[in-house]
């Protein structure tokens, strides 16, 4: 679909434009496309990349600062979406020994078994949403990206 028909735009668009606007579109397509796989089991894509970061750790103790650097959206608020998963059971926040001022948050057996059913509705989602791209097509548009940011930041 192009863009601009998408988005009824009558005139045409800068190359650039087009594209920035292209990404914007698709990158919120794939974020309700995971929101609603995410729905029945009662949890926001935030919180479902906090449980990701907490079970990357291997059980080992995550600060928020940690949680906040390598969280996908860095405007998320981390105390809030740690709170709610704690009322859920997925989590647990421990004051840290060593440094009172620290608190030191681990996920749980139980947020563990949510994680492991969730991922695998996820993963079926986003092999759907990718299912048009060929892995070389998958392999260039992740480079094309890589590229974008980079140039400006390196």
């Amino acid at each position: 679909m192009i863009i601009e028909k998408e988005l009824k735009i009558s005139k045409p668009l800068p190359e650039c434009k087009r594209a920035l606007l292209n990404l914007l579109f698709t990158g919120n397509w794939i974020t309700d496309e995971i929101t609603s796989v995410l729905k029945p089991f009662d949890i926001t894509t935030q919180q479902f990349n906090v449980l990701r970061i907490l079970k990357g750790k291997q059980g080992e103790p995550c600060s928020l600062q940690t949680i906040q650097e390598r969280m996908i959206n860095k405007m998320s608020n981390t105390t809030r979406l740690v709170d709610k998963l704690i009322r859920k059971n997925y989590v647990e926040r421990e004051q840290c020994e060593s440094n009172r001022r620290k608190v030191d948050i681990t996920i749980t057996e139980e947020g563990i078994n949510m994680l492991d059913l969730i991922n695998t509705a996820v993963d079926e989602a986003e092999m759907k949403m990718t299912d048009r791209l060929s892995p070389a097509d998958l392999k260039e548009l992740n480079r094309l990206l890589h590229k974008l940011r980079t140039e400006h930041y390196e």
